[in-house]
């Protein structure tokens, strides 16, 4: 089983990696928006170019942090549901969610969108907009975020494998919402009396 940790513990350094520096492309959209607004406020001058890229910008953040997302065990669940179970019962819970729902469709989205890009970089498809960009790079960026997210779920199998087995401590104990409240009140209270 040491093969496929190494490989779950390469995957979840990359989504790491991409994860904390995609973050700064959040920056640079705020950043093109409001000096796009004060250009279009004081000069009377737009372009939907710079529209775009902020829209480019977000999209890009957005699906290049799905990965990120899941390696950090912050996506969407029913705590309610999911922490009236044992902590086994979650195990299984995950694995299976992860085996039966997020792999296929991630290899679903990878093999439609393949071609999908392929197509639209080959034509150079451009926006309709007047003085638009390039659509390609916002579809690859769909691509890539799938990709990332398809390497994520393999690691998330392979290391909910190991801590059923009990080779590895569970990387993200579950905690309910009730307890993380506790634990943040406990924190403040400390914080408070220092």
């Amino acid at each position: 089983m040491e093969g496929p940790l190494a490989l779950s513990r390469a995957i979840d350094r990359l989504n790491e990696f991409i994860g904390k520096w995609i973050s700064w492309l959040i920056l640079v959209s705020i950043l093109v928006s409001a000096i796009n607004a004060v250009v279009r406020k004081t000069f009377n001058v737009s372009s939907n170019a710079w529209l775009e890229l902020q829209w480019y910008l977000f999209g890009a953040a957005f699906l290049l942090a799905a990965a990120y997302t899941l390696r950090q065990n912050e996506h969407i669940r029913i705590d309610i549901v999911y922490g009236m179970w044992s902590r086994r019962v979650q195990h299984w819970i995950d694995l299976l969610g992860h085996i039966l729902f997020l792999m296929p469709f991630t290899i679903l989205m990878v093999y439609y969108l393949v071609p999908y890009v392929l197509l639209s970089y080959r034509s150079g498809e451009m926006s309709t907009n007047a003085g638009g960009l390039i659509i390609w790079p916002a579809k690859a960026m769909l691509l890539i975020g799938f990709v990332l997210l398809l390497l994520q779920g393999i690691s998330e199998i392979i290391k909910k494998i190991a801590v059923m087995r009990g080779l590895i401590d569970d990387p993200n104990p579950f905690v309910s919402a009730h307890e993380q409240a506790e634990l943040e009140a406990k924190a403040l209270a400390g914080e408070v009396r220092s």
